[in-house]
């Protein structure tokens, strides 16, 4: 490593963001097929949303976090297209070394709570399901805020964790990331210095933000299983595995993305994988969610209704 880097610390002040395609031609495609996206996404969480504040019937805790979980998403695709958007339409692929760590930074904020909360939503249905006697008592609205609280302080102090041991490596070139937003692997790759500590710090509080939450999250689902398999009722067991469905395809897509991410310690080569995975994550999943969630159920379907057209729904 150059001495004057060794002594100056970071020597890289911007980082050269390759994007999604390197062919200038394909560049109008894909920012349509994104903007459209980014609408989509943002519209259809915003009416998930909006769905839920009007809906007296979906004042429930498993609303009260789908609608957080709708923020998040709203959040999660913002810190990233937007800014690929805009530097697709001035031509400028640089993006500031301060603006590269702050986006690191909201990107682990946020996914670090959607962790948190999808785990609050697997314990929500397994108190709904299998406590229901004292299921109102566990989860008043005080339960609730304090878990949505936390699970924003503990995503804060992640990502906080990640973006100053970031902040400690030197980068003195080469600045090019084959990727359309910063994120940890990218940024290891291009370090002049070790990152020995910061791929071992990843993996750690990886176990903690993906390998706790899962398990919890299955064994939750296991105990949901076994009591839904034990009501009498069809309809009852359809209704029940419904919701539950719903949210395991979203912990599916969530995790999977998020292991084949960051879980994968001494791989150094970036490829066009890494974006893919990239898009599903920040851009495919908070999409799909509102789809997901309301595709088969009915007081989603309602409230929507009434959103759109101002029309209570019959009941």
């Amino acid at each position: 490593m150059d001495p004057e880097s060794r002594t100056n610390g970071t020597a890289v002040t911007e980082f050269i963001l390759l994007g999604l395609v390197e062919t200038p031609e394909l560049g109008p495609v894909v920012f349509v097929v994104f903007l459209f996206a980014y609408l989509v996404t943002v519209g259809g969480n915003l009416s998930i949303l909006a769905a839920i504040l009007v809906e007296p019937k979906l004042h429930t805790p498993m609303y009260f976090f789908l609608g957080n979980l709708s923020v998040l998403d709203v959040g999660c695709i913002t810190v990233t297209v937007p800014s690929m958007l805009a530097r697709l339409l001035s031509h400028k692929h640089t993006i500031p070394y301060g603006a590269c760590l702050t986006q690191l930074f909201f990107f682990h904020q946020l996914a670090g709570v959607d962790c948190f909360l999808l785990t609050v939503m697997a314990y929500d249905r397994f108190l709904a399901i299998c406590r229901p006697l004292t299921y109102r008592a566990r989860m008043n609205q005080a339960v609730q805020r304090i878990l949505v609280a936390v699970s924003w302080a503990l995503a804060f102090t992640n990502a906080l964790t990640h973006t100053v041991a970031i902040a400690t490596l030197n980068f003195c070139g080469p600045s090019v990331i084959n990727h359309f937003y910063c994120d940890l692997p990218q940024l290891f790759q291009l370090s002049c210095s070790s990152t020995q500590l910061n791929e071992l710090l990843l993996f750690g509080l990886g176990i903690l933000m993906a390998g706790a939450p899962v398990i919890l999250i299955v064994t939750s689902y296991i105990h949901v299983v076994a009591a839904v398999l034990r009501i009498r009722s069809a309809e009852g067991r359809k209704k029940a595995f419904s919701t539950c469905g719903s949210h395991l395809t979203v912990v599916g897509i969530f995790y999977g993305t998020g292991v084949f991410s960051y879980m994968r310690l001494g791989s150094v080569e970036a490829s066009d994988k890494d974006k893919g995975i990239g898009i599903l994550n920040t851009v495919i999943s908070p999409m799909l969610n509102p789809l997901i969630y309301s595709l088969r159920n009915p007081d989603v379907q309602g409230a929507l209704r009434q959103v759109f057209t101002g029309k209570r729904a019959l009941v």
